[in-house]
C-alpha cells in the first residue's frame, strides 16, 4: 500500500530525533560534462512529474550567449532538446530561466529579441517570455507583445521579461521586468530611472503592436500590465520603493480575504530607504484585479515617455514587514507562499543577526520565525504541497523542517550529506515525492565544473 505524502513526512521528520545520518539516496540524472544543467530556482517539474526542464547557460556567456532549452527525465536519464536558437551568438538573442506550465505539456522561458547584435545585445530591457508546446519547438508562441515606439499600446510592454512563473491554474503569468524607456530616460538624465519592478500577464486577448523597422516591437498572445510602482528616489520612511524582485504567486488560488473571498496577490521583496534615507529591502505584497485593461489612479497602463506603465484600476500594493528600524534591518531571498495561500515565507536576521526562514500572512501581522539554526540559512523555502513542510539548504545540506510548533530540534532534519559545496536551485515535485536541485560537479580529471541535476526521492517505493 502506497503511504501518502504526509505520513512520509511524518516518518522523515521523526527520524531526524534519533539519528541524522540517514540521509536520503542522491541520484544524479544529468551527466553531460560539457555543459550546465541550471534549474534557476524555477517551477521546473512537468505536471506528471517525470521531468525536469533546465537551460544550459555558461557561466561566462549567460542567457544571452544560450541557445538551448532542454529537459530530462529523471527515471530514465533521458534529455531532449525543448528549443534551440541554431545560429545563437555570444551576445544573444540568447533563452534561459525555463519554467512549466502546471497543466499543460508546455514550458515558458526567457528569449532575447530576434534583432541583437553586437552593438544592441541582449539586455534585461531586450527580452520577452515565450511559450513553447513540448514537441513543437518550431512554433514558439510569444507571451508578451512589445511596443517601443510611440503612441505605446496597452497590453502591451515596453521592455523585457524575466523569470516567467505560471500561477497554478495556468491563467496567469508573473514576471520581473525591465523598462527600455525608462532606460532611455536614465541615459538622457543621468537619474536612475532604470529600476526592476514586476507585471503579470493574462489571456484577456492577444495584442498587437505597430511593427518598427528596427524589429524592436512584438506581437505577443497574452495581455500584460506592470501592477508594482517604482521611484527612483523614495521618501525616507515611506513606503515607496525604487527595486521590486525575488516574486512568487502567493497561494495556488490566492489568499482568503476577510469577507471570505479569494484574492490574486504576488509577493515581492521592495527597496525602501529608512528614516535616515538608507536602502532596506522588505516584502510586499501586491493584490491584482480580475481586468487587467482598466486604467489607474497613477496613469496609463502603457505609460509615457518619461513615466513608468502604471498598474490597473483595483491593484493594491501592500509593505507587510518593517525590519528597518531594528538591529539587524532588511529582508532577503526568494519569498514564497504556502500552496494554501496563508503564509508567506522570506530571509531575515534573528535577534542574533543570524539569518533564518520567517514567515507572516498575506493579510498582514507579527512575523514568526519558522527556522532557529546556529548559521544562517542559506536559501529561501520551498513549500510542500501540503503546506506543513519547507526545504531549504543550511549548512551546505538540503533541509527539511516540519512548520508547526513544537521545538525546532525535532522539526527539521538533514536530507543530505555536507558538501564543500552547497546546492542549489530546490524544486520540490507537485506530487511532494520528489526534490531536485542543482550540484556543481568537475568531470575526471578536468578542473572546469558544470551544474548537473540530482533528486532524492521522499517515496522510498518509487
Amino acid at each position: 500500500m502506497k503511504l501518502s505524502h504526509q505520513l512520509l513526512i511524518g516518518i522523515f521528520l521523526l527520524s531526524s530525533c534519533t539519528s541524522n545520518k540517514k540521509y536520503m539516496k542522491e541520484i544524479q540524472v544529468t551527466n553531460d560534462t560539457t555543459k550546465n544543467h541550471d534549474l534557476d530556482n524555477n517551477d521546473n517539474f512537468s505536471p506528471d512529474g517525470k521531468w525536469l526542464v533546465y537551460d544550459t547557460r555558461t557561466n561566462a556567456g549567460g542567457i544571452g550567449g544560450n541557445s538551448s532549452i532542454e529537459r530530462v527525465n529523471i527515471e530514465t536519464g533521458e534529455t531532449q532538446v525543448v528549443f534551440n536558437i541554431p545560429d545563437n551568438h555570444n551576445y544573444g538573442p540568447g533563452v534561459g530561466a525555463a519554467s512549466y506550465h502546471p497543466l499543460e505539456n508546455k514550458v515558458i522561458f526567457i528569449h532575447g529579441l530576434s534583432n541583437c547584435t553586437e552593438k544592441n545585445p541582449y539586455m534585461f530591457w531586450r527580452r520577452t517570455g515565450v511559450i513553447v508546446n513540448v514537441g513543437q519547438p518550431d512554433s514558439p508562441i510569444y507571451m508578451d507583445s512589445r511596443d517601443v515606439t510611440f503612441p505605446y499600446t496597452p497590453g502591451a510592454l515596453r521592455g523585457g521579461t524575466h523569470r516567467h512563473e505560471f500561477r497554478r491554474d495556468g491563467k496567469w503569468i508573473g514576471f520581473t521586468y525591465n523598462d527600455a524607456i525608462m532606460k532611455k530616460l536614465e541615459d538622457s538624465t543621468g537619474v536612475k530611472w532604470n529600476m526592476r519592478t514586476i507585471g503579470v500577464a493574462n489571456q484577456q486577448h492577444p495584442v498587437a503592436v505597430d511593427k518598427d523597422s528596427a524589429g524592436e516591437n512584438v506581437n505577443g498572445t497574452w495581455y500584460s500590465a506592470v501592477v508594482v510602482r517604482v521611484t527612483p528616489n523614495p521618501k525616507p520612511g515611506s513606503d515607496e520603493i525604487n527595486n521590486a524582485a525575488a516574486d512568487s504567486w502567493v497561494g495556488t488560488s490566492g489568499y482568503k480575504k476577510p469577507d471570505g473571498t479569494m484574492q490574486v496577490a504576488r509577493a515581492f521583496i521592495g527597496s525602501v530607504r529608512d528614516k535616515n534615507g538608507k536602502p532596506v529591502d522588505e516584502l510586499f505584497i501586491v493584490d491584482i484585479p480580475d481586468s487587467l485593461n482598466v486604467p489607474g489612479q497613477y496613469g496609463p497602463l502603457e505609460g509615457t515617455p518619461e513615466s513608468f506603465p502604471m498598474p490597473p484600476k483595483g491593484t493594491v500594493q501592500r509593505r507587510l514587514t518593517y525590519t528597518a528600524n531594528s538591529k539587524y534591518p532588511g529582508c532577503v531571498g526568494v519569498v514564497r507562499s504556502s500552496p494554501d495561500g496563508t503564509q508567506i515565507s522570506y530571509l531575515a536576521k534573528d535577534k542574533n543577526g543570524i539569518q533564518q526562514i520567517f514567515s507572516i500572512p498575506p493579510s498582514g501581522g507579527e512575523p514568526v520565525q519558522i527556522t532557529y539554526h546556529d548559521s544562517n540559512v542559506q536559501s529561501g523555502a520551498r513549500w510542500s504541497p501540503d503546506s506543513k513542510s519547507i526545504i531549504y539548504i543550511w549548512d551546505n545540506n538540503i533541509v527539511m523542517c516540519e512548520v508547526s510548533d513544537i521545538p525546532f530540534e525535532k522539526r527539521f532534519k538533514r536530507l543530505t550529506p555536507k558538501t564543500s559545496e552547497a546546492p542549489s536551485n530546490l524544486v520540490w515535485s507537485d506530487d511532494g515525492a520528489t526534490i531536485a536541485y542543482n550540484r556543481s560537479v568537475s568531470a575526471k580529471g578536468e578542473k572546469d565544473q558544470k551544474q548537473q541535476i540530482f533528486v532524492i526521492r521522499l517515496d522510498t517505493k518509487k
